[in-house]
This record gives C-alpha cells, structure tokens and sequence, in this order.
C-alpha cells in the first residue's frame, strides 16, 4: 500500500528543508544576492520565485542537496529537522503528520500490509528520519531522488557522495513508475491527496483483485488547511472528478476527521 501521510501547505515540507539551507549558505555565496532562483529565497519574493517555476525549484534542490556524501546529508537534514518549525503551527514538522493516517497505517501493518511512503516533491530528504515518527525505514519511503556517486574520501574510506543532478522525480507518471522500480509489485491499497498522485490511483485501480483508491480531501481551514482545484501547492482537479467518477473514496478532512493531528485536545 502506499500513503498520504503530512501536511503540505504553505510548502511541501522539502522546499522548506531547501529554502533554510540557501539561506543557511548564503555568506558562501554572496553572488546569490543577485542570482534568480536563490534571490528570491533570501528575498523571500514569492511571485520571483513563483516565476522561477519547476526550473528553478530544481536549481535549488540541485544546489542545497549536493556536494556531501550521503551520511553528511542525513545529518544536515536529521539537524533541521530538529529545529525546524511550521510558520502557522510553530511546531516541528514532524509534529503535523495526520493522526488518523498513522492509526490506518497501524491498522494495515497489524493485518499484514506492508505500508509505502510515496512523497510527491523535488526531494526525498526528509525521508531520513521520517522513521522517527511513523514508523517508516528508509526502504519504505518511494521519493525523488538524486544522482550519486561512488568514490573514495579523504580517509580512504568508500563514500557516496551526491551530485548536483536530479535522477528521478516522484511525481504525476513518476510515482507508479518508481513504486515499480523500488518495489517491483503493484499496490493493491493506496492513498493520495493532490493531482500528482491521479496515475499511482490508475494504475493500483487497473490490478486484478480487490483494490482501493483514496484521496484525501482537504477541507478544513481551520485545524490544517482547505484547497483543491486553485492551489498552486498539491492542487487536486482532475483526479478529484476521476475519484468521483469511478466511486472512489473520498475523505473529508473536515467532515470524516475527529482529530487531524496528535497534538489537538
């Protein structure tokens, strides 16, 4: 099974992690001051970096994930993710994954499922350490991914070291392709939120056998966040009118949920 699992406004959580490091950086850089996509991170101009688009999204996760082995890069990401906070919610990130989606993950694992993460954003980094708190090892977690390299360090010491160089995107025909690719099976149970995740829903609803297909619908403003169609972040349009056509389940955030976070009396 794959599933939904966090909040995604006002920025998937692996913009944010990009963001603070380009920020983080930016004495390193001083040409950032008057270079595009990295001015309008330390500007904080979100029409500029709005313009950027998909292109310049890339540049900075290319620029912030790179140049470091492996290891280096799970402890800058595992240190962020201790001191990072929400904008809205000042809490950390790890405080606002959905409870009900937790209590179903445990629920599945309970009755044999073996649960996938399948993240939609330019980078899989905060997958490191999202065993921390749900309970998902790094080979469960399905993401973006970047190129590395083999080589020796300084010590003589194989490391992986990571490339300024996007290998694979999980996103929209991404995911059932890199669900293939990690797993080699087809889900028979899978959850999504946004239109990126319409093909990982065709593609689970069209094996033979009992499947399910849900999206989560996010409705309310109130304890997270209500968009669909108009979002430019995990916009929802098309698979919503599909889910509706093809009778599958749909969950209202606001309607189904007592409780969206573990944190709310």
């Amino acid at each position: 099974m794959t599933a939904r699992l966090w909040c995604e406004q006002p920025i998937y959580f692996q913009a944010a992690f990009a963001f603070d490091e380009i920020k983080a950086l930016a004495s390193q850089h001083p040409e950032w001051k008057t270079t595009q996509p990295f001015k309008a991170v330390l500007d904080r101009d979100e029409q500029a970096l709005a313009a950027a688009g998909e292109k310049g999204l890339l540049e900075i996760v290319e620029t912030t994930h790179s140049g470091m082995t492996t290891e280096q890069f799970s402890k800058t990401v595992l240190d962020w993710i201790a001191t990072a906070r929400h904008p809205r919610f000042k809490r950390p990130y790890t405080d606002l994954v959905y409870q009900p989606m937790v209590e179903l993950l445990n629920y599945l694992r309970a009755n044999g499922f073996k649960p996938l993460s399948s993240p939609v954003a330019a980078s899989s980094s905060c997958g490191h350490g999202r065993e921390r708190f749900t309970a998902f090892q790094p080979e469960q977690v399905v993401g973006s991914s970047g190129v590395v390299k083999f080589q020796m360090g300084p010590d003589g010491k194989p490391v992986l070291m990571k490339l300024p160089q996007i290998e694979f995107v999980d996103d929209g025909p991404g995911k059932p392709v890199g669900i293939n690719r990690f797993i080699g099976r087809r889900p028979i149970f899978a959850f999504g939120n946004s239109d990126g995740d319409q093909q990982m829903l065709e593609w689970t609803a069209a094996g033979g056998g009992a499947r399910f297909m849900g999206l989560v619908h996010h409705t309310d403003a109130e304890r997270e966040y209500a968009y669909d169609r108009q979002s430019k972040i995990g916009k929802l349009d098309k698979a919503l009118d599909e889910a509706k056509a093809k009778n599958w389940t749909i969950v209202d955030m606001k309607n189904d949920w007592k409780k969206v976070f573990a944190f709310e009396p």
